[in-house]
């Protein structure tokens, strides 16, 4: 057991006193102004993704007809307009 009195006296006043809780509303003002640009490059990247996916969707479909007949060409002459017309639908806004 301990001695009771070693030479040594508890001085008051030096525990650690609670911090209080950390104002947290710059952390998150800045979090969503970072999450609202992110949204608003999605929405960007949307829009060259739909480009993307009607281009593709043409190169297919030619790559697909490896010996075409006049009317397979005509058919994937009017898709690939039809790509064309709406690419430059949606670019135009």
């Amino acid at each position: 057991m301990a001695q009771t009195n070693p030479g040594f006296e508890v001085v008051g006043g030096t525990e650690a006193e609670p911090k209080p809780p950390a104002d947290n509303g710059v952390a998150v003002a800045m979090l969503q102004i970072g999450l609202k640009a992110l949204g608003q490059r999605a929405l960007t990247a949307a829009a060259d993704l739909f480009t993307l996916i009607t281009c593709v969707g043409a190169w297919w479909l030619w790559r697909m007809t490896p010996d075409p007949n006049p009317q397979q060409i005509v058919h994937n002459s009017i898709f690939a307009l039809f790509v064309l017309a709406a690419n430059y639908i949606v670019r135009r806004k």
